[in-house]
């Protein structure tokens, strides 16, 4: 699989993401093709060599003769729609507008249908995220992670005047999102930066294995104390049997209340959208026995999660962080029983090893309705789907 990373120590931007894919061997007259297919007149396109802290990068320039105009979101809609795009392309810039349209319409109170861009509708920046997709495109990039963005500080100039940074659609497209910063005055990481990271990106953190092919850099506008750049790397991962992603971890500690409130509180909490909610035995303090309570949740789900605990314990705080997270991809298939079909969780790991679990609440289900015990039919849930297995006919109907 051919994948890109982008390491963003210095933030990102549309044009800095661009002037990346460039220098790392995006031809730019491919790109000037593609974007002549949105049929937007007065604009043009180049790239320089330049140097960010003693480091050679490229910086894209648009160049916009006469007088740009403020576009509405359907009004982008319309234009990517009625481009001669590839429809990938046109697809993932639908996507990276939505985005920037749901964050401005959320910051501002209004529906998305009544947002008037002023930075974002600019020809520069429809420029920037449609070239960006077809930039990959190009390159045949299949999937895209990245380091958590360096967001900056202070303040920055815009149409609606002098804002914090974060402005407030990049922090409403950041949620969800890991993200820091180190108080560097400026913007290092715009709406559209954010929005590229929230529509592409797979996956958060290190750089995955990879065998590197290209790097590139894509320059700033701005000479910074470090390099203002964002780097790319292109290359071939291999695949893996397993899937990736990040989650949120909370966690406290409790010894002063009764097991089965403790016991009412995880069920409440999976109720409430946890992934998973558990208990750990733990001695605390002055070695009194206490129990650890352990919430997993999708990234910014937390808080929901955060005031339950608050709500139905004695905690006075909670730990909370991010994790990455390897999982086995599962589907449900249903096994013919005597007692009739139970649902069976199947996952299929390295080596195409297939490991098949009864669904408790299906067995249970099963052996209420039916009268018998429920290790019967486990039994023969999994007796089932070991004699469908056999016979080819173990495919999934649903997933988990």
């Amino acid at each position: 699989m051919r994948i890109a990373y982008l390491d963003c120590f210095s933030g990102i931007s549309g044009d800095m993401t661009l002037g990346a894919l460039i220098d790392a061997g995006l031809s730019i007259e491919d790109l000037r093709e593609d974007l002549g297919r949105l049929g937007l007149p007065g604009f043009d396109i180049s790239a320089l060599k330049v140097q960010r802290g003693g480091i050679g990068g490229t910086g894209f320039i648009v160049h916009v003769s006469g007088q740009d105009t403020c576009r509405g979101y359907g009004d982008i809609i319309s234009i990517i729609n009625e481009s001669s795009l590839p429809e990938p392309v046109k697809e993932m810039s639908r996507r990276a507008f939505h985005v920037l349209g749901s964050a401005e319409a959320q910051v501002h109170g209004v529906s998305i249908d009544d947002i008037h861009f002023h930075e974002v509708g600019a020809i520069d920046s429809i420029v920037d995220i449609v070239g960006v997709m077809a930039g990959l495109h190009r390159l045949g990039v299949e999937r895209v992670y990245a380091s958590p963005p360096n967001l900056g500080g202070g303040f920055v100039r815009c149409a609606h005047g002098e804002l914090p940074v974060p402005a407030p659609a990049t922090a409403r497209i950041l949620l969800g999102l890991p993200a820091y910063s180190r108080g560097t005055p400026g913007e290092l990481t715009t709406p559209t930066g954010a929005c590229l990271l929230k529509t592409l990106t797979s996956g958060f953190g290190d750089m995955p294995v990879m065998r590197v092919q290209a790097v590139g850099y894509g320059a700033g506008e701005r000479e910074m104390p470090f390099p203002n750049l964002l780097r790319v790397m292109i290359g071939e991962m291999e695949e893996q049997p397993w899937q990736e992603d990040a989650v949120t971890q909370i966690e406290t500690n409790v010894d002063d209340m009764s097991p089965e409130i403790m016991g009412w509180l995880t069920e409440k909490l999976l109720d409430e959208g946890a992934l998973d909610a558990f208990l750990t035995p733990v001695i605390m303090k002055k070695g009194r026995p206490g129990v650890m309570l352990t919430v997993l949740s999708d990234p910014g789900r937390e808080a929901g999660l955060v005031s339950l605990i608050f709500k139905e314990t004695t905690t006075i705080g909670v730990r909370i962080q991010a994790l990455r997270r390897k999982k086995l991809g599962r589907e449900i298939v249903h096994a013919d029983t005597p007692f009739g079909p139970v649902a069976v969780k199947v996952s299929r790991g390295p080596g195409g090893v297939v490991t098949a679990s009864p669904e408790f609440e299906s067995c249970r289900w099963v052996a209420r309705e039916k009268g018998v015990p429920l290790r019967e039919v486990f039994g023969a849930a999994a007796l089932g789907f070991s004699l469908q297995a056999a016979d080819g006919k173990g495919g999934a109907d649903g997933r988990d």
